[in-house]
């Protein structure tokens, strides 16, 4: 990951198989959630970044017939809450700023957000996402603070 600390690391990072480990406990605790009510899939996490997809359905669109800006909004910020999760594991943390730019209107098929933390002190985490859509085309970007507890 991209993300220079101004504070130094006081605990260490976990390893490679406590990382697996913590990913796999939190993907199932997701399922019962929003993201599951979202159908929101984890394609891959590691240190420099998280990969989510969902495959957009009618009940993903809005009236005018493309995906709600609720559903990109909430699919960015899950990756990047994910992010901050494995950067921060054992630590509370939550949203305390959401930015989003839709760039184009998004329909039917796979989403793929990617999302990188970008910087991190004690107390808060900067993160970035875009969305691209099955062609590759780009949809949102976001950024988005997270503070930890």
């Amino acid at each position: 990951m991209n993300h220079a600390n101004t504070e130094p690391d006081l605990k260490p990072k976990p390893s490679e198989e406590e990382r697996e480990a913590y990913i796999q406990a939190m993907t199932k605790a997701a399922e019962p959630t929003f993201w599951g009510y979202l159908g929101c899939k984890m394609e891959s996490a590691g240190r420099e970044g998280v990969v989510v997809t969902l495959d957009a359905q009618p009940h993903h669109m809005n009236m005018m017939g493309i995906v709600h800006g609720g559903v990109l909004s909430s699919l960015m910020d899950n990756a990047m809450g994910i992010a901050v999760m494995l950067d921060r594991p054992g630590e509370s943390t939550v949203t305390s700023n959401l930015n989003v730019h839709f760039v184009k209107p998004a329909r039917e098929g796979r989403l793929t957000v990617k999302a990188n933390i970008v910087h991190g002190t004690r107390r808060s985490v900067t993160t970035e996402s875009r969305i691209t859509d099955e062609n590759g085309e780009l949809v949102a970007i976001s950024t988005g603070s997270f503070r930890v507890k």
